[in-house]
């Protein structure tokens, strides 16, 4: 007897990628609604082109930054022997903990004219103000430093699993051929890491273009600072659209870039000697050099930081710590259970339709939900509260009209329209995550079950859940840190009076608070350690 058909799965994928694509649609829905606003002119006549430029140097800086640093480090601590090696590979990651506007907040702090640096400076050589240069980190250039030391990982995680998966045979052969160190480097294990390299690039610049609160606090006016002024400030929609519509198109540019630079070019493994080979032992000068390269970007990225907020945090802290900081804590705790409980069953729904449909049909609409982690919180956000808000209205209008009374807004004045615009910016990693984990399992195991009368529900329940049960929860705890980190998005579309840890060290660095918002970023730091310890203890035991 054949199964029974599985469309309500399908129906299922289609309903969750058309809710994931209707942001991006709104928002494009509303470039020309009402024709050109005259903020839109006003924009692009004074300081569209700012935006364009600084949206560009910001790519092209943090693009950079990322490569030298990411491959840097991935190359030293994959080929190479030296002292400290085996705490560099798994630390390395660690600044992914640090969100890129709490290291501005930081660095800001430290650095400034009455931070510690240079009050030693001036107490040290008794130098006044007059004596001396210093540079302002509250640059485009001290934004891209941020965001190059928070997000090398990605470049750093990818092109080293690259190094060490890519053939040893062919690093052995090329220097039968007498090229030295360098030379296969240059000519053989970059180009093979290429892809690797170039993926972790584009997600770092897709983090930089989805970033708010370091730009802002800088004030590097980009295309994300334009969305929130024309919104909140000028309350136009329409010009946020467009503004929005202008970012979504730099992101579809590096998606397009990324796929166009591997061209016809194939990068597969064509030897069985593939494994990892003897680290390259260095001695002397050689080891101290790279010693200094790894300790640098760790040194910047996670650990002077995490040291500074600690101090900070002890030292002043937050002067309403206690019931308010316990009730900021409580509300981004379950804004981000809410999510990621959320975002794990409809992922597991997702994956295991893919699974069992064995068709194009659903890996496509799984595709489409995955695009939605490449969209900025603030285009999600913009196009989130333009259709929520019109059924929101509706609603009120058709509870009043048969009962008499405004109940208000029902989805926009609560959390329910956050939690969907959550959703759709990280519904993508818990998919990922789990899909993953789902392909390891053999589809045998599925056949022997069917063959003992177990239909699909059992299957999930009593043999696949059991199974993923350990990448359940790894992709629960990335939604829930991605979460407790995201910032534009929860400026946008929280409710009135209800702030989270984010928003409370944003809002608190506005005001030049930054001792103050020391303590809900050392929080959100904390918490962004979890999956890190995870990740770091697979790396460790990958050599």
């Amino acid at each position: 007897m054949k199964p029974p058909p599985f469309n309500t799965l399908i129906v299922f994928s289609a309903a969750v990628a058309a809710l994931i694509g209707l942001p991006v649609a709104s928002v494009f829905a509303n470039i020309f609604s009402g024709g050109t606003s005259a903020t839109w002119q006003h924009l692009a006549s004074t300081v569209l082109p700012e935006y364009v430029g600084n949206t560009l140097w910001l790519c092209l800086g943090v693009g950079s930054g990322v490569v030298i640093v990411g491959v840097a480090t991935a190359w030293l601590t994959s080929m190479h022997d030296f002292p400290g090696r085996r705490i560099f590979e798994w630390a390395l990651v660690l600044p992914l903990a640090v969100p890129a506007y709490v290291l501005a907040y930081v660095y800001t702090d430290f650095l400034q004219f009455v931070g510690p640096l240079q009050s030693a400076l001036r107490e040290t050589f008794g130098w006044n103000r007059a004596d001396y240069w210093f540079p302002d980190v509250r640059t485009l250039g001290g934004a891209i430093g941020m965001f190059v030391f928070v997000f090398y990982p990605y470049v750093y995680l990818l092109a080293r699993t690259a190094f060490i998966e890519r053939a040893s045979g062919m690093l052995e052969a090329a220097r039968t051929l007498g090229l030295g160190p360098w030379r296969s480097f240059f000519r053989v294990s970059l180009p093979l890491a290429r892809p690797a390299v170039v993926a972790g690039a584009a997600l770092a610049l897709m983090e930089t273009l989805a970033d708010y609160g370091t730009v802002s606090y800088f004030g590097v006016q980009t295309f994300t600072t334009g969305i929130y002024r024309a919104w909140f400030s000028l309350g136009d929609r329409i010009a946020a659209a467009q503004l929005a519509t202008a970012l979504l198109g730099f992101v579809i540019v590096l998606l397009l870039l990324e796929q166009l630079s591997r061209g016809r070019a194939k990068f597969h493994n064509t030897t069985g000697r593939n494994r990892p080979q003897a680290g390259r032992v260095l001695k002397g000068g050689h080891a101290v050099a790279a010693m200094v390269v790894c300790a640098i970007p760790l040194v910047i990225g996670f650990l002077l930081p995490a040291g500074l907020l600690l101090r900070l945090a002890l030292s002043e802290g937050d002067a309403q710590f206690g019931r308010h900081f316990v009730a900021l804590a409580e509300n981004s705790f379950a804004l981000a259970g809410l999510t990621a409980l959320i975002a794990v069953a409809v992922a597991l729904l997702l994956a295991y339709g893919a699974r069992v449909a064995k068709g194009i049909t659903a890996r496509v609409l799984n595709r489409l939900v995955g695009l939605g982690y490449a969209v900025p919180g603030s285009v999600i956000a913009v196009g989130v509260l333009i259709p929520v808000t019109r059924l929101d209205n509706w609603l009120a209008g058709q509870w009043e009209a048969w009962f008499g009374s405004n109940p208000g807004l029902l989805l926009t004045g609560g959390i329910a329209a956050l939690i969907y615009a959550y959703l759709v910016r990280f519904l993508a990693v818990a998919l990922q995550s789990v899909s993953s984990s789902l392909a390891k399992v053999t589809p045998s195991m599925d056949e022997a079950a069917r063959s003992l009368g177990a239909n699909q529900g059992e299957i999930l329940r009593r043999v696949h859940l059991p199974i993923l049960r350990g990448s359940l929860f790894t992709a629960g705890l990335l939604v829930f840190v991605d979460v407790m980190k995201e910032l534009p998005a929860t400026l946008v579309m929280r409710p009135f009076n209800f702030d989270t840890l984010a928003t409370q060290a944003y809002t608190l660095a506005s005001d030049e608070r930054l001792g103050e918002a020391s303590t809900a970023s050392l929080a959100i730091v904390a918490v962004g350690l979890l999956p890190l310890i995870v990740l770091s203890r697979q790396i460790a035991r990958r050599r």
